[in-house]
């Protein structure tokens, strides 16, 4: 997981600065992780497509079946437990 780093005051110190950025957020886009951490919503998105997953609060936000995960197919949320 990436997680950035403060930028450096000194300007002469950033581009060593972007250019391990750059490396750590390359990295962290192809490591393999164990398990998949979905934040929780509390409105649906706004440009729904097919194939995403989410994971609804129920309360401020019910696709239909109250909290929980949903994936979205043919224009609906579909719960899935």
């Amino acid at each position: 997981m990436y997680s950035p780093r403060p930028v450096p005051p000194d300007a002469a110190a950033l581009p060593a600065f972007l250019q391990q950025e750059l490396m750590n957020i390359a990295r962290a886009s192809v490591e393999n992780s164990p398990f998949l951490s979905l934040q929780m919503l509390y409105a649906a998105p706004a440009k729904p497509r097919d194939g995403m997953v989410v994971l609804a609060d129920g309360t401020t936000w019910n696709p239909g079946s109250g909290g929980g995960f949903y994936g979205y197919r043919a224009g609906a949320w579909r719960f899935l437990g």
